[in-house]
């Protein structure tokens, strides 16, 4: 692979900024190996590392993760600049349980200038009682058991990543890379960020407030032939016109049949599946800054004041104050 080259005015820390990523038996890999890639390419092409990058786990030495691959890590330890617990499943009770662990979280988790957790790894953190008062997020099928077991703390079941004060946790698996692009960006810059998503190829690089459960996603999971190719169409084609008979001469079938299929496919009638593309593309082109009006046309609700109704119907706030809560 190419490194990374950027030439970015920055101040250089005298120190690098050290990281450490908790791995345990059973841990998932990509929650440690995910956001490690993204840090470890921030600090290519530099003169000298910004991040010192460290996996740690409760006794040292090799970690088995659940795909059986093998990590190598330091005893937990020292005094991290960011912080931040895997998830997994197999092995999380014991992490939960382990009392070192726990001793070393709760004595640097409060110094650290941020710290947080991927997928499952905010049950680690909540028994340590360190999210105590915070909102957090965690792997949508462990939402509703986080919640039931520390009542302490706000779980937000619909977002790829929360941040809470100096507390950042993330949904799962890959949106600990969401997460942790979002930390370089605090420490370096967009420009930076958006670099390394595309040294990555990503598809994009996803705000913490998107949904875990994108409606197009749900519906190609659970939606037979031919609406998994459809659904791929209206998503690149939300600008025309996406009624009923429109979306049934596509599919081949009559109105009646395709309406009928499609809500049976997808639990959403057309007109609601239609609305939730829409509404989801635009609050994405929202953090962009352009202009109401644009953005309306651009997701094919033509005007401002349709594009503020819907919204206010999906998410219970009008556009620009959904703009103003997530600027920067």
């Amino acid at each position: 692979m190419t490194k990374i080259v950027y030439f970015l005015p920055m101040t250089r820390p005298t120190q690098p900024h050290r990281i450490a990523i908790v791995a345990y038996e059973g841990c998932q890999l990509l929650d440690v190996t995910g956001p490690a890639a993204v840090f470890g390419a921030a600090n290519e092409g530099r003169a000298r590392p910004f991040y010192d990058v460290a996996i740690v786990s409760p006794e040292g030495g090799a970690v088995v993760t659940n795909s059986g691959v093998a990590l190598h890590s330091r005893k937990v330890g020292g005094q991290p600049d960011t912080l931040l617990v895997a998830g997994g499943s197999r092995g999380l009770k014991a992490a939960m349980e382990h009392a070192g662990l726990r001793r070393w979280l709760c004595r640097a988790a409060p110094k650290a200038r941020r710290y947080g957790s991927v997928c499952t790894g905010a049950f680690v953190l909540a028994a340590a009682g360190l999210l105590d008062g915070k909102r957090v997020a965690t792997h949508w099928s462990s939402c509703d058991r986080l919640a039931e077991s520390f009542a302490s703390l706000e779980v937000d079941a619909d977002s790829l990543y929360v941040v809470d004060g100096k507390v950042w946790t993330s949904a799962g698996v890959t949106t600990g890379i969401d997460m942790a692009l979002a930390l370089v960006e605090a420490d370096l810059g967009g420009a930076l960020a958006n670099l390394i998503a595309r040294h990555f190829v990503l598809y994009a690089r996803r705000p913490g407030y998107q949904s875990q459960f994108s409606p197009m996603l749900q519906a190609q999971t659970a939606a037979e032939t031919p609406f998994v190719k459809l659904i791929d169409w209206m998503q690149a084609h939300l600008d025309q016109p996406l009624d009923v008979p429109a979306l049934a001469v596509r599919a081949g079938l009559s109105e009646r049949s395709f309406y009928r299929k499609f809500t049976e496919a997808t639990a959403k009638t057309p007109a609601h599946f239609v609305e939730s593309l829409r509404v989801d593309a635009a609050r994405t082109l929202l953090a962009e800054g352009l202009p109401l009006k644009a953005i309306a046309a651009k997701v094919g609700l033509r005007t401002s004041a349709r594009l503020g109704q819907a919204f206010e119907r999906r998410f219970g706030m009008a556009p620009s104050l959904f703009r103003e809560m997530h600027a920067g």
